[in-house]
């Protein structure tokens, strides 16, 4: 049976309140107020019931139709009235007039005040319940942490859960240890960090690393988001930091996490007309708390975050913020050991190896490889079967990075052409570009916002790209605009994608990592000054117009080198460019293996028709 709320009750006697009140004041009830000649009227059609005179000399009484009335009908005019027009029929009485007690008739009125009042007081006590940590949602409480509290006896997130951060788990390893023996830490004289920053791309177990801190070592876990912090209430920001380090000091040992702390702890003074005032005292009440409590009293800060280039200074010192540990994106291992963890309560087919599909799944995080496996699941259900297969877990890895496949998209002949050639562009171009990824699969089914894809993945994790490197990724991706103009001759939009990634990686090569003959190694440009102005007006400009020109020169000369040697690659094979376009017309997709077998084969035809030629030749 459902639980009734206490402010259903108290609606329901609110309202029944409200009836009796309007009971009591139901005195003039159905009473009409008639004037003398209405009285006079109705005497002589004998309408008249009977008639009361009262002791302050007004008349009232009750009509035949018994409906009650009252006048002001002077007595002396009352009495002609009766004397001229007899009606023995009316019972004619002197009464006093059974007046309410002035203190009775304001019953109802205060009565109605204070259920309101009950009412209002029931109401605000009600709103303070569901919220996070010790129900501080209230009006009443809007000063109160919002800090959500797990405490050991919940089910416990451990390193276990954790897979592909060996180094990360290590790091906080001793964080851990410190909360379960502080002792001999004490005793060897060591300081434990006061406070851990995790630093990391979205999706990369932050936030899964900082609860199995709090899991293994059995301690109550405190966590909240940095906006929760500010409102619109001036200080309640700052009010909320000292009862979340209150609390916490209760708790001790424990473990305080804020998530996003970029939100409230980015540097101060920033941005147009100086910093936002309500938000830079909470950073300093935070400062401050954190600065507070012993060296060794048990409390440890962990906070999360993705933009470490934009919190106040203040919170990385030593004391703070001692510690920062960088949680990056797991390499091929690591991307094994992620994609078993999400695999446990998984049905696999004996063919899947997980190992092959990490290699396939370069730059994905833990969040991306949880997705996938949770997408190829799907995928199973849909089909129909009851175990995950590698086609599956294929198409999974291409739905994360690409979208869902969009067959049912009515697309005329000419764009299958047009797209054909423009994806075979790519693949061919990359194919003979000597550090190009290998191909691992071409489409011309749209998906998401493409209208086709060609799939390239490396061999190996890289933590560096060199120039070369980068100067062969923009000729493969103006590999479909040669194409489409090679073939075609004329071009589309479909290479707006295309042509934004070769211009963005031309102006860094540039301007961020010195890979310009003429300019030198030198950086230009600064985007860690005006961090509230986004991502572009943010950008500090450092350098002359007659080095913008220079910029300008070299990034267009980047491209229009890769332009020119796309052309000659499409140029001397364009037999094979011919061969996967085809190809794609007829099976709208290509895995990496069969477009390896297209080449080799077009070459054979190729050697075999020019030895065909030398014969015919010689033979002349």
């Amino acid at each position: 049976m459902k639980k009734i709320s206490s402010a259903a009750i108290w609606l329901v006697v609110f309202v029944l309140v409200i009836f009796a009140c309007l009971a009591l004041l139901e005195t003039n009830k159905n009473v009409s107020t008639i004037s003398v000649d209405k009285f006079q009227q109705y005497w002589v059609k004998k309408d008249i019931k009977s008639v009361q005179v009262r002791e302050d000399k007004t008349v009232a009484g009750e009509l035949k139709n018994g409906t009650q009335y009252e006048t002001v009908v002077p007595l002396q005019r009352l009495i002609q009235v009766m004397e001229k027009y007899p009606n023995t029929s009316v019972a004619e009485t002197y009464i006093k007039p059974a007046s309410m007690p002035m203190w009775l008739q304001i019953v109802p009125t205060l009565l109605i005040i204070l259920m309101l009042v009950a009412f209002w007081f029931m109401y605000m006590q009600q709103s303070q319940g569901g919220g996070g940590g010790g129900g501080n949602r209230g009006v009443m409480n809007f000063g109160k942490s919002r800090a959500k509290i797990a405490t050991p006896d919940k089910r416990k997130v451990t390193f276990d859960d954790v897979a592909g951060e060996d180094e990360e788990k290590e790091e906080l390893a001793e964080v851990v240890d410190f909360l379960k023996q502080p002792k001999k830490y004490l005793e060897a004289g060591a300081r434990i960090p006061k406070g851990i920053l995790l630093v990391g791309p979205p999706g990369t177990g932050k936030t899964l690393l900082a609860r199995a801190v709090s899991g293994e070592a059995g301690v109550p876990f405190y966590s909240i988001s940095g906006s929760d912090f500010v409102e619109m209430f001036v200080g309640v920001g700052a009010s909320r930091v000292r009862d979340l380090f209150e609390q916490a000091k209760k708790s001790a040992p424990c473990i305080i996490f804020i998530d996003e702390i970029d939100a409230v702890g980015r540097q101060r003074g920033a941005g147009v007309g100086g910093g936002h005032d309500e938000r830079e005292q909470t950073l300093n009440q935070l400062l401050v708390e954190m600065d507070g409590f012993g060296v060794n009293e048990g409390i440890i800060m962990i906070a999360a975050t993705n933009r470490p280039d934009i919190l106040d200074p203040a919170l990385l010192r030593p004391g703070r913020f001692d510690r920062h540990i960088l949680v990056g994106v797991p390499d091929v291992k690591g991307r094994e050991e992620i994609l078993k963890v999400h695999s446990k309560n998984k049905h696999l087919a004996d063919e899947v190896k997980l190992n092959v599909l990490a290699k396939r799944t370069p730059g994905f995080t833990g969040a991306d490889l949880e997705n996938l496996m949770n997408e190829a699941a799907l995928l199973t259900v849909r089909n129909n079967k009851k175990i995950i297969e590698m086609n599956e877990l294929d198409e999974a890895v291409t739905r994360v990075i690409a979208g869902p496949e969009k067959k049912s998209k009515v697309i005329s002949e000419k764009d299958r052409k047009l797209t054909a050639y423009h994806e075979a562009g790519h693949a061919v171009v990359m194919r003979y570009s000597p550090l190009s990824d290998p191909i691992h699969q071409i489409s011309i089914i749209p998906r998401g916002m493409a209208g086709g894809y060609t799939m390239h993945l490396p061999e190996q994790d890289t933590s560096y790209t060199s120039k070369l490197k980068l100067k062969d990724d923009i000729v493969g991706l103006l590999g479909g605009r040669v194409a489409e103009k090679l073939i075609l001759h004329d071009i589309s939009t479909g290479a707006k994608n295309d042509i934004d990634r070769a211009s963005s990686i031309a102006r860094k090569m540039v301007t961020e990592y010195g890979m310009s003959d003429v300019l030198g190694p030198i950086s230009f440009g600064n985007d860690h000054n005006e961090v509230f102005l986004g991502r572009d007006l943010g950008k500090s400009r450092n350098f002359s117009e007659e080095v913008a020109n220079k910029i300008d020169s070299e990034v267009k000369a980047i491209v229009e080198e890769a332009y020119a040697k796309a052309e000659k690659i499409l140029a001397e094979n364009e037999s094979k460019l011919h061969a996967v376009a085809q190809e794609l017309l007829l099976k709208e997709k290509l895995e990496g293996a069969e477009f390896e077998a297209i080449i080799a084969k077009t070459e054979l035809d190729d050697v075999a028709k020019s030895n065909s030629g030398r014969i015919e030749l010689a033979k002349s």
